[in-house]
Protein backbone atom coordinates (compact mmCIF):
# COMPACT_ATOMS: atom_id res chain seq x y z
CA UNK A 1 0.00 0.00 0.00
CA UNK A 2 1.34 3.43 -0.98
CA UNK A 3 2.33 5.90 1.70
CA UNK A 4 -0.35 8.40 2.59
CA UNK A 5 -0.76 12.16 2.42
CA UNK A 6 0.68 13.77 5.54
CA UNK A 7 3.49 11.21 5.81
CA UNK A 8 7.11 12.30 5.87
CA UNK A 9 8.54 11.23 2.51
CA UNK A 10 11.13 8.45 2.85
CA UNK A 11 14.56 9.69 1.83
CA UNK A 12 16.54 7.89 -0.83
CA UNK A 13 19.79 8.21 -2.74
CA UNK A 14 19.65 6.98 -6.34
CA UNK A 15 21.82 7.39 -9.43
CA UNK A 16 20.46 9.42 -12.30
CA UNK A 17 20.95 8.70 -16.00
CA UNK A 18 24.40 10.32 -15.81
CA UNK A 19 25.54 8.21 -12.85
CA UNK A 20 25.26 11.11 -10.39
CA UNK A 21 23.78 10.49 -6.94
CA UNK A 22 20.52 12.32 -6.20
CA UNK A 23 19.09 12.47 -2.68
CA UNK A 24 15.50 13.47 -2.05
CA UNK A 25 16.58 15.31 1.10
CA UNK A 26 18.81 17.60 -0.99
CA UNK A 27 15.65 19.43 -2.07
CA UNK A 28 14.28 19.89 1.45
CA UNK A 29 13.82 23.55 2.26
CA UNK A 30 14.51 24.46 -1.37
CA UNK A 31 11.89 22.96 -3.69
CA UNK A 32 8.75 20.89 -3.73
CA UNK A 33 9.27 17.57 -5.51
CA UNK A 34 7.07 15.73 -7.97
CA UNK A 35 8.21 12.15 -7.42
CA UNK A 36 7.02 9.91 -10.22
CA UNK A 37 7.50 6.14 -10.20
CA UNK A 38 7.04 4.34 -13.52
CA UNK A 39 7.51 0.69 -14.52
CA UNK A 40 10.13 0.67 -17.30
CA UNK A 41 11.80 2.88 -19.87
CA UNK A 42 11.05 2.23 -23.55
CA UNK A 43 7.50 1.00 -22.92
CA UNK A 44 4.57 2.70 -24.61
CA UNK A 45 2.64 4.20 -21.71
CA UNK A 46 5.81 5.19 -19.81
CA UNK A 47 7.32 6.86 -22.86
CA UNK A 48 4.07 8.75 -23.46
CA UNK A 49 3.90 9.97 -19.86
CA UNK A 50 7.54 11.02 -19.66
CA UNK A 51 7.41 12.80 -23.01
CA UNK A 52 4.25 14.64 -21.92
CA UNK A 53 6.18 15.84 -18.86
CA UNK A 54 9.05 16.89 -21.15
CA UNK A 55 6.61 18.92 -23.24
CA UNK A 56 5.30 20.73 -20.13
CA UNK A 57 8.64 20.84 -18.29
CA UNK A 58 8.53 24.45 -17.02
CA UNK A 59 5.53 23.48 -14.86
CA UNK A 60 7.53 20.67 -13.24
CA UNK A 61 11.11 21.94 -13.15
CA UNK A 62 11.51 25.54 -12.02
CA UNK A 63 12.65 27.63 -9.04
CA UNK A 64 9.99 26.05 -6.80
CA UNK A 65 9.56 22.50 -8.13
CA UNK A 66 11.79 19.57 -9.11
CA UNK A 67 10.59 16.55 -11.06
CA UNK A 68 12.22 13.20 -10.23
CA UNK A 69 11.19 10.16 -12.29
CA UNK A 70 12.11 6.74 -10.86
CA UNK A 71 12.12 3.33 -12.51
CA UNK A 72 13.75 -0.01 -11.82
CA UNK A 73 15.89 0.24 -14.96
CA UNK A 74 19.68 0.51 -14.80
CA UNK A 75 21.25 3.98 -15.10
CA UNK A 76 22.73 2.90 -18.45
CA UNK A 77 19.30 2.11 -19.90
CA UNK A 78 17.95 5.37 -18.53
CA UNK A 79 20.72 7.35 -20.21
CA UNK A 80 19.93 5.88 -23.64
CA UNK A 81 16.19 6.39 -23.03
CA UNK A 82 16.71 10.03 -21.97
CA UNK A 83 18.88 10.75 -25.01
CA UNK A 84 16.46 9.05 -27.39
CA UNK A 85 13.43 10.93 -26.06
CA UNK A 86 15.09 14.28 -25.22
CA UNK A 87 14.38 13.96 -21.49
CA UNK A 88 16.47 16.51 -19.61
CA UNK A 89 15.09 16.00 -16.11
CA UNK A 90 16.47 13.39 -13.68
CA UNK A 91 15.61 9.78 -14.42
CA UNK A 92 16.58 7.86 -11.29
CA UNK A 93 17.51 4.21 -11.17
CA UNK A 94 15.96 2.09 -8.44
CA UNK A 95 17.79 -0.89 -9.91
CA UNK A 96 19.99 -1.92 -6.98
CA UNK A 97 19.14 -2.77 -4.33
CA UNK A 98 16.31 -3.65 -6.66
CA UNK A 99 13.17 -1.66 -5.89
CA UNK A 100 14.32 -0.33 -2.51
CA UNK A 101 12.91 3.19 -3.04
CA UNK A 102 9.77 1.85 -4.75
CA UNK A 103 9.15 -0.43 -1.76
CA UNK A 104 9.66 2.46 0.68
CA UNK A 105 6.83 4.31 -1.07
CA UNK A 106 4.64 1.20 -1.31
CA UNK A 107 4.55 1.11 -5.12
CA UNK A 108 6.71 -1.94 -5.93
CA UNK A 109 4.90 -4.85 -7.61
CA UNK A 110 6.66 -7.95 -6.26
CA UNK A 111 5.23 -10.25 -8.93
CA UNK A 112 6.27 -8.10 -11.87
CA UNK A 113 9.52 -6.82 -10.32
CA UNK A 114 8.82 -3.17 -11.07
CA UNK A 115 7.17 -0.06 -9.71
CA UNK A 116 3.55 0.70 -10.51
CA UNK A 117 2.59 4.23 -11.58
CA UNK A 118 2.80 6.09 -8.29
CA UNK A 119 3.10 9.85 -8.04
CA UNK A 120 3.85 11.80 -4.87
CA UNK A 121 3.98 15.56 -4.49
CA UNK A 122 6.28 16.40 -1.61
CA UNK A 123 6.38 19.88 -0.09
CA UNK A 124 9.53 21.80 0.78
CA UNK A 125 9.46 20.37 4.31
CA UNK A 126 9.55 16.79 2.97
CA UNK A 127 5.91 15.90 3.65
CA UNK A 128 3.73 14.10 1.09
CA UNK A 129 0.90 16.49 0.18
CA UNK A 130 -0.74 14.66 -2.73
CA UNK A 131 -0.57 11.19 -4.23
CA UNK A 132 -2.09 9.02 -6.92
CA UNK A 133 -1.35 5.42 -7.82
CA UNK A 134 -2.41 3.94 -11.14
CA UNK A 135 -2.14 0.38 -12.40
CA UNK A 136 0.56 -0.57 -14.88
CA UNK A 137 -1.51 0.00 -18.04
CA UNK A 138 -3.16 3.24 -16.86
CA UNK A 139 -1.54 6.57 -17.77
CA UNK A 140 -1.77 9.46 -15.31
CA UNK A 141 -3.34 12.88 -15.88
CA UNK A 142 -0.64 15.58 -15.74
CA UNK A 143 -3.27 18.26 -15.18
CA UNK A 144 -3.94 16.73 -11.78
CA UNK A 145 -0.26 17.27 -10.85
CA UNK A 146 -0.49 20.93 -11.81
CA UNK A 147 -3.63 21.40 -9.70
CA UNK A 148 -1.96 19.72 -6.73
CA UNK A 149 1.17 21.87 -7.10
CA UNK A 150 -0.98 24.99 -7.13
CA UNK A 151 -2.23 24.12 -3.64
CA UNK A 152 1.25 24.16 -2.07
Amino acid sequence: MAIEVGTKAPDFELKNQHGELVKLSDFRGEKAVVLLFYPFAFTGVCTGELCALRDELPKFVNDDVQLLAVSNDSPFSLRVFAEQEGLEYPLLSDFWPHGEASRAYGVFDEEKGCAVRGTFIIDKEGVVRWTVVNGLPDARDLNEYVKALDTL
